[in-house]
């Protein structure tokens, strides 16, 4: 049987929504659903998983390990397991994106304040 959730029943606020699989019939996948405001982003952290985020409007600039680089609404990004990475809006309106995190709960090891 499919399930059906409705964004605004997923916790977060405006800018963030949140999905963990193991609270949704055991999904193998969680993600988060964003409209990051211009300036902002996570610290440094990875995951013992891959995250692919897609961009969907805007510009976003990476830091992937020691790389820096930009991308934009219709780019895919893959940051491999065990990688340090962030990002930061650095465009003028709210970037679209979703971050897929390939396991069913989200494991994030922080490694900046």
């Amino acid at each position: 049987m499919a399930t059906v959730i409705k964004k605004v029943d997923l916790p977060g606020g405006e800018t963030s929504r949140q999905f963990e699989g193991y609270l949704h019939g055991d999904a193998n996948i969680s993600f988060f659903i964003n409209d990051t405001p211009p300036g902002k982003g996570p610290s440094l952290h990875q995951h013992p998983y891959e995250e692919v985020f897609i961009v969907q409007d805007g510009c976003l600039t990476f830091t992937v390990g020691h790389t820096t680089f930009d991308a934009v609404a219709g780019q895919i990004v893959v940051v491999p397991p065990e990688t340090p990475h962030k990002f930061i809006n650095a465009g003028p309106e709210p970037a679209r994106h979703v971050d897929v995190h390939v396991s069913p709960r989200m494991i994030t090891t922080w490694l900046e304040g």
